[in-house]
């Protein structure tokens, strides 16, 4: 009886090298993207919309203020309105000294403070006077460009 050797003509890929690729690519991707959160407060919580889209060209001379509550574990609020800047936590009240220093030190920098636009990202519970109240003492310590980043709609939680 003659036994019949058959070939197995199917070529199997071996896909560990290109498992590799792709694992060393995400961790390229991950080391080169830019992780610029020093200025975005996690402890405010925008709005969502589906208008709002991160910010495509990068801004050269611009003051980011994080308007805002402290919160508990439960996302209870525990605080009366504040503004997150730098390293302070400072009512919204009592922020027009900062607002004054800051512009002084814009124009030391020989900055036009016309030049310098004001980036407030506020709470989603923030109400819209207190937002108001923050762009006056920005105008009268001598700023004049405001962007808002607060956008009606459901609140992230």
């Amino acid at each position: 009886m003659r036994i019949k050797l058959s070939r197995n003509t199917v070529r199997e890929v071996d896909m560990t090298p290109m498992i590799d690729i792709v694992f060393q690519l995400i961790a390229f991707f991950m080391v080169v993207n830019n992780f610029e959160q020093v200025k975005v407060d996690e402890r405010i919580k925008l709005p969502r919309d589906q208008l709002a889209r991160p910010r495509e060209e990068v801004a050269v001379d611009h003051v980011v203020l994080n308007i805002g509550y402290v919160r508990d574990d439960t996302g209870a609020i525990i605080s009366e309105p504040l503004v997150f800047y730098l390293s302070a936590q400072t009512p919204i009240l009592d922020f027009g000294p900062t607002l004054q220093t800051e512009a002084n030190v814009q124009k030391r920098l020989g900055k036009e403070l016309s030049d310098v636009t004001i980036e407030i990202r506020a709470d989603g519970d923030i109400e819209t006077g207190q937002i108001q109240e923050v762009i006056r003492m920005a105008q009268d310590a001598g700023f004049q460009k405001f962007t808002l980043k607060a956008i009606q709609g459901e609140q992230q939680r």
